[in-house]
């Protein structure tokens, strides 16, 4: 394997989906929502470019695969890895007691720091909201810890717990996309009700793409 060739390929999977999860939420003030979907599910099956996913509302979804089109996996980590310059992704909800509290947390890659940056409106839950940011503090405790994000000038504070799931994203290959496998695909669909996307994220060694 052509090792360089490997690692350019694998920042731009890294790219493509920062960019697709960061720019959702621009995208769907201009364009009607029903025209960008994201499925999240388990793998029927993997033809040529043709993805089946088994949905976590339970219907079998079609999608095809743009030509080109990139797989990355996610990876363990934790609460502790969370630090101070991380550029994270965080799904989180609104507490009763005020700030929010994290759903997942996204570590991503130092050389993708910045793209995509901003906070949207998000599905994993309702009325959840995905924040694009650099970690500006990280102050730990026994329960977990409370993390400040800053994301053009505005600060934001989360509370992530010692239970919230913390991932990175790492290497995949479409060998990888085996049945049964868990993914989180960002996609277009079409006039005609067609699903189509350039990237797909997908669990290994039982870790799951929690956003």
């Amino acid at each position: 394997m052509n090792i360089k060739r490997h690692i350019h390929s694998y920042r731009l999977v890294v790219a493509g989906v920062l960019l697709t999860i960061g720019s959702l939420g621009a995208v769907a003030a201009a364009e009607p929502a029903a025209q960008k979907v994201r499925v999240r599910g388990s793998v029927v099956a993997l033809a040529g470019e043709q993805l089946q996913v088994k949905s976590r509302e339970g219907n079998v979804v079609g999608i095809a695969l743009k030509p080109g089109w990139s797989v990355a996996a996610v990876a363990k980590a934790s609460v502790n890895d969370i630090k101070q310059g991380d550029y994270v992704g965080i799904a989180s909800l609104p507490r009763s007691e005020g700030g929010d509290g994290a759903l997942e947390v996204l570590i991503f890659p130092p050389q993708m720091k910045g793209l995509g940056e901003g906070s949207f409106g998000w599905d994993l839950k309702p009325n959840s909201t995905m924040t694009n940011a650099t970690v500006a503090d990280a102050v730990k405790s026994v329960q977990g810890s409370v993390v400040i994000v800053s994301y053009h000038g505005q600060d934001k504070k989360i509370a992530v717990q010692q239970d919230t799931p913390v991932v990175t994203l790492a290497p995949a290959t479409a060998e990888d996309l085996k049945p049964g496998a868990v993914v989180f695909v960002s996609g277009e669909k079409g006039s005609n009700g067609a699903i189509s996307s350039s990237q797909v994220i997908v669990g290994r060694n039982g870790v799951v793409p929690p956003m």
